[in-house]
């Protein structure tokens, strides 16, 4: 397949993948740091490159209704937001995934305040992380573009019919211009395919009654339902991704392992920073330590078993949170991979940690800080702490 070389912000390469999806609508309300996907989009549309129906609305919380409204109709469709719009939006982010609509909602990961901060960390995307939406997270501009045009089959799958959430890391991610290889837009639109419903509102035909009461006989059934759909998004994204290796030669699954093969010290990670904690994993390598980082995609559905095993043969692990849970002993990242390594009887030294929160710097020093602080405790020399903060300023 012929690719397209460019230059772009992970924001721009969102906003050009949308122009390839062509959805039918997208309401949306600004708000930084993603406030370029919409302003771009509604540039396309302006200049007749797409005929998508944008709607500017007057909150966040109005613009998921709009897009609950319009996906019931049968229309594809697609927003986009950062943090505290993510967080208005909350009652709504619920009714799309109980009322099994495919939306796609690209959200520009920024801390949630307080205090007031606009910086990036992952408390929007993980404050979301049970409301029912499938979540794919991106290193770099790249995947970002790619996670975009994977979304809508995963979501549209009559598998699955559950909302995608695909994350950036706010300013990192979405406002660094990388290079980036696009494909053409026809064999993207052929790879996404036309949206065919099947229950809509407007259909003549078949009335249906979309977001009801249901009573306690029913309710917990409609739930049950949602997990199972859930669980079966796992199989369908990693045939999407077969698909979209056919077509675009990137190759994507639940996480990437990158020199974990015969590592005794790994680091669990998402987001932009896999990219520090692989340059220190190459200067640490040349050293002669066996290290390596997996880089989790997949956060919705949570890969449990694939990821056990594939850290089955460590001897101790880091496991980074870019988020505080405020359980008073690990972030959201830690407490499931913890549950996960226990219920499949994998067993060694686990160490949670809290680092970049609103944008702190986390650099290549930290990630190797970190795996020294790994192998002492793997070889008894320390006790392993828990729940510690990377960058944390001393009085």
């Amino acid at each position: 397949m012929k690719s397209i070389r460019e230059r772009m912000s992970g924001n721009e390469a969102v906003a050009y993948a949308i122009r390839q999806v062509n959805p039918d609508v997208m309401p949306a309300f600004p708000i930084t740091p993603s406030t370029e996907i919409p302003q771009m989009v509604s540039t396309y549309i302006a200049n007749g490159e797409i005929d998508t129906e944008f709607i500017p609305v007057e909150s966040e919380h109005s613009a998921m209704s709009a897009a609950i409204g319009s996906e019931a109709a049968g229309a594809r469709t697609m927003t986009a937001t950062s943090s505290a719009g993510l967080a208005l939006m909350w009652e709504e982010l619920l009714l799309a995934a109980s009322n099994r609509l495919p939306l796609v909602l690209t959200l520009v990961n920024r801390t949630l305040s307080g205090p007031i901060n606009i910086n990036c960390d992952h408390s929007d995307g993980m404050g979301a992380r049970d409301t029912g939406w499938i979540q794919i997270y991106a290193e770099n501009n790249q995947e970002a573009y790619d996670n975009y045009i994977q979304a809508f089959p995963i979501a549209e799958d009559p598998r699955v019919h559950l909302p995608v959430m695909v994350c950036q890391d706010g300013f990192i991610t979405s406002h660094a211009v990388e290079n980036i290889e696009l494909l053409e837009d026809q064999p993207v639109r052929e790879f996404v395919g036309t949206y065919q419903p099947e229950e809509f509102l407007l259909n003549p035909g078949k009335p249906v009654a979309v977001g009801p009461y249901s009573v306690s006989n029913y309710a917990m059934e409609a739930k049950k339902a949602q997990e199972d759909a859930m669980e079966h998004a796992g199989q369908v994204i990693l045939e999407v991704a077969e698909r979209f290796e056919k077509l675009s030669g990137r190759s994507y699954g639940f996480f990437e392992e990158y020199r974990t093969e015969d590592a005794d010290y790994i680091m669990l990670i998402m987001g932009s920073a896999a990219g520090t904690a692989k340059a220190a994993v190459d200067e640490l390598r040349e050293e002669g330590w066996k290290v390596g980082v997996l880089k989790l995609r997949v956060f919705r559905p949570f890969p449990e078993k694939q990821l056990t095993e594939a850290l089955r043969g460590c001897r101790a692990l880091a496991i980074m949170d870019r988020c505080e849970s405020y359980n008073g002993c690990c972030g959201p990242l830690g407490m499931e991979v913890a549950a996960a390594l226990y219920r499949n009887k994998v067993m060694f030294e686990t160490i949670n940690y809290i680092y970049g929160l609103a944008g702190r710097d986390f650099t290549v020093e930290h990630v190797k800080d970190i795996f020294a602080e790994l192998r002492q405790v793997a070889d008894g020399r320390m006790e392993a702490p828990q729940h510690k903060y990377i960058n944390l300023r001393s009085e």
